[in-house]
């Protein structure tokens, strides 16, 4: 029998260390961490060589994050930045696991391990496969593994019994091949990290402007009046659009952030490419920033948008840009009536913000006519996070800031082909229109019924309604919600299969049996039948362009993903008109299909090789909003927390270290807020702690609350910080585990990872 594995990271310390919080960012000092971590994994020429490719128009694109690349030129040898040099690292690593290792060690044993030691254990270069009851994986040839995958698939009751998750780094061709095959299998249970993430963004625009994207581009940013931050920490999370900031601030833009902690990476910034920039206090980016109460969003942004009605009211056609509102929208009157219903003093404790503060931020609003706002995760992951959305779309409409140079939404997404993959098909309830073209290109019925996201994918697995779970990329237990509930629902299954580069967590919290198969990196050759082949992704702002890797793979066997699509398809469809091989043999076939499937790739195979690739039609970037249910852009009516906290509860958000991106951990330093060497920590008020007698750096329990549900996370070390009364600040995935899985937001189904109830307790 196997033994109980871990689902959550251990509960041990690694001898926190805490330093002086920087007061600027970026500079000598993110080089010289970047090409530490370069030389530790692959050393400094290797290393050197991988990075003068980064992101370069012949070269291949960041696994990281999803900023785009200037459009024109770029810098000859840095246009990256330190966590995509970590990125790059990690994937290159000269470390490697085979069959030895895993026969060596249990997955009970490999369990025991911190997320940290489990990535850094190296690449894998075989599938292996564990079966019912065994104590560790052992070698298995991809024909066989592929039958096993076909076998289970298709003697399920019912496609639907099966789960497709996919992760943001899958290119366009892999994507649009998986999304084909699972369709032809007969599910659209087709979840992914976009559920967890941006897709109360997708639904928030879609609704009000008519695409579920931004609308500027990263020239825009040189063109703004405006730049408002809300909700994000580029620093450590897009690191690159600091440059974009830094810019546009020297151009005259004003910089407005909105963020319960206060960012190094948006306060001050020194160019790592201009040394001379080194020396001295940096450039100052931030003009005002307002720091927020945890989900007190729509409640600052509600008395922004009564100061500028009452300035509107006091100097008309001052403020509101009517012509644009008049011919382009529709609701203002109802917008403006919802508006008179709130008093400024009954909004004003949710923000936790001075009034005159806000009124700075207004007049900043008000005077301005090009505004671009952007966002991540601190404005999707709410319970009212689409209201959240919509409330700073009601902002842009009134100034007309969308549709013009300079102006717009800027949601930055996280991984690198994350909105790529939802272009190619991956999403649960794909339009009746994208079906239909499926249908006729591929010589199928395809599945109408809507699929599972992530957190109905759970619950089905939880519950037995599923049964295979097949993740390509990622890391699904340590990146969703409610880490023990997650952990069972796999368990649950009679097979679970992940496609990756390297061990996660997710390889040790296992159905009854368990495949891992390898795959290539983005800075591997990919070589098939007529060659070598490149991939294409979309970045954050729609612009679609190739990338293609240069390092000789890890291995011999390791497969694309594409080719592990394909393997898996022909093992498993049984009367599919799909060359799959043919597909394969060359990825211009692929694009030839993709192109004759989704608008907007006409001559695909042309424009995709001219260098820098090639922008996605945008309506909303047009000022076309025919694609909205009223055919103009949507005023909407939105609502404040609902949160109400008792005496000792707190609100509590999860974050990343500036050693990390996403699930993957790169170190365990979080350099810009004066941590090293400890994740396990808590980020608390200091009032707070006093009143719970709690002392710096003293050892803390955490229960999260819901609906009368606990769950609880041992062992964080309490930590000092300038961040709001009864709001606290833990890293995920160390305090996912509680994040209650039916806690999600209204019409996305997000969880709510930035507004978790929880209460401490003093060891």
């Amino acid at each position: 029998m196997t033994k109980k594995t871990t689902a959550q990271p251990p509960e041990k310390l690694t001898g926190i260390k805490l330093q002086k919080i920087p007061t600027s960012s970026v500079g000598p000092k993110a080089i010289a961490s970047a090409l530490n971590h370069i030389k530790n994994e692959v050393g400094i020429v290797k290393g050197i060589g991988l990075l003068k490719n980064l992101n370069q128009k012949d070269g291949f694109d960041c696994p990281g994050c999803a900023w785009p690349d200037p459009d024109e030129k770029r810098a000859f040898l840095a246009e990256y930045c330190e966590n995509g040099a970590k990125a790059v690292a990690e994937e290159a690593t000269k470390n490697r696991i085979s069959a030895p290792f895993f026969a060596t060690y249990s997955v009970q044993e490999l369990a025991k391990l911190s997320d940290y030691e489990i990535g850094k254990k190296g690449r894998i270069t075989q599938p292996v496969y564990l079966p019912e009851g065994a104590t560790h994986y052992k070698e298995i040839s991809w024909q066989d593994a592929f039958q096993l995958i076909a076998d289970e698939l298709n003697t399920l009751k019912s496609p639907d019994e099966a789960i497709f998750y996919t992760s943001g780094r899958t290119s366009n061709e892999a994507a649009f091949l998986y999304q084909l095959f699972v369709r032809q299998f007969g599910t659209n249970n087709l979840p992914d990290c976009s559920n967890m993430c941006h897709e109360s963004s997708g639904a928030a625009l879609s609704e009000t402007l008519g695409i579920g994207k931004g609308s500027v581009t990263l020239d825009d940013f040189n063109h703004t009046d405006l730049i408002i931050v809300i909700g994000q920490n580029p620093g450590t999370n897009h690191p690159r659009m600091l440059t974009a900031l830094s810019e546009a601030k020297k151009k005259g833009s004003k910089i407005m952030t909105i963020n319960p902690l206060p960012e190094v990476g948006l306060m001050n910034y020194k160019d790592p490419q201009n040394p001379l920039k080194w020396i001295g206090s940096g450039q100052d980016l931030t003009d005002l920033f307002l720091q927020v109460k945890i989900n007190g969003d729509v409640a600052l942004l509600k008395i922004i948008l009564k100061l500028m009605l009452k300035q509107e009211e006091n100097v008309p056609y001052s403020v509101f840009d009517y012509d644009f509102i008049t011919k382009k929208t529709q609701g203002i009157d109802a917008l403006l009536d919802d508006l008179e219903t709130y008093s400024i003093d009954s909004l004003l404790p949710q923000t936790g913000i001075p009034f005159e503060k806000i009124k700075e931020a207004a007049d900043l609003i008000i005077n301005h006519k090009k505004i671009i706002i952007c966002w991540a995760m601190g404005i999707t992951q709410h319970k009212n996070a689409v209201d959240n959305i919509r409330e700073i779309v009601n902002i842009l409409l009134l100034k007309g800031s969308i549709g013009k140079q300079g102006a717009g939404t800027c949601p930055v997404r996280g991984h690198s082909n994350v909105q790529g993959d939802r272009t190619m098909g991956i999403w649960e309830k794909m339009p009746d229109t994208f079906l239909d073209t499926l249908e006729t290109n591929f010589n199928f019925k395809a599945p109408r019924k809507h699929g599972f996201d992530v957190v109905n994918a759970i619950e089905a697995m939880h519950t037995k309604k599923a049964k295979v779970f097949f993740g390509m990329g990622g890391n699904f237990v340590s990146a969703t919600p409610d880490t023990e509930f997650t952990a069972t629902a796999l368990k649950n299954c009679n097979l679970t299969v992940h496609v990756s580069t390297k061990l996660n967590r997710s390889h040790v919290i296992h159905g009854k049996k368990a495949l891992i198969l390898p795959c290539l990196g983005r800075s591997e050759k990919d070589i098939q039948k007529t060659g070598e082949q490149f991939v294409s992704v979309e970045n954050s702002m729609g612009v679609v362009h190739k990338s293609q890797g240069h390092l000789k793979p890890c291995s011999e066997d390791v497969l694309s993903e594409a080719a592990i699509v394909a393997g898996l398809a022909k093992a498993t469809l049984k009367n599919s008109s799909t060359d799959w091989s043919e597909l394969i043999s060359n990825y211009d076939f692929i694009r030839d299909k993709i192109e004759a499937t989704i608008d907007g790739f006409e001559e695909y195979n042309k424009r995709v090789r001219i260098k820098g690739g090639f922008y996605l039609p945008n309506k909303t970037r047009d000022n076309n909003f025919d694609d909205t249910a009223t055919g103009r852009a949507n005023f909407s009516i939105n609502k404040p927390s609902e949160i109400v906290l008792t005496e000792h509860q707190f609100i509590m958000m999860t974050i990343r270290t500036h050693d990390q991106y996403n699930t993957t951990i790169y170190g365990l330093n979080d350099r810009y807020r004066g941590v090293l060497n400890e994740r396990r920590v808590i980020f608390m008020n200091a009032e707070d702690m006093k009143k719970l007698a709690i002392e710096k750096l003293d050892l803390v329990d955490l229960t999260s609350h819901f609906n009368g549900e606990k769950r609880e996370a041992r062992g964080f070390l309490a930590i000092p910080y300038n961040i709001p009364a009864q709001c606290t600040a833990t890293y995920f995935p160390e305090a996912n585990v509680l994040v209650p899985l039916k806690s999600t937001a209204t019409i996305s189904n997000t969880p709510t990872s930035k507004t978790v109830i929880i209460s401490i307790k003093k060891r």
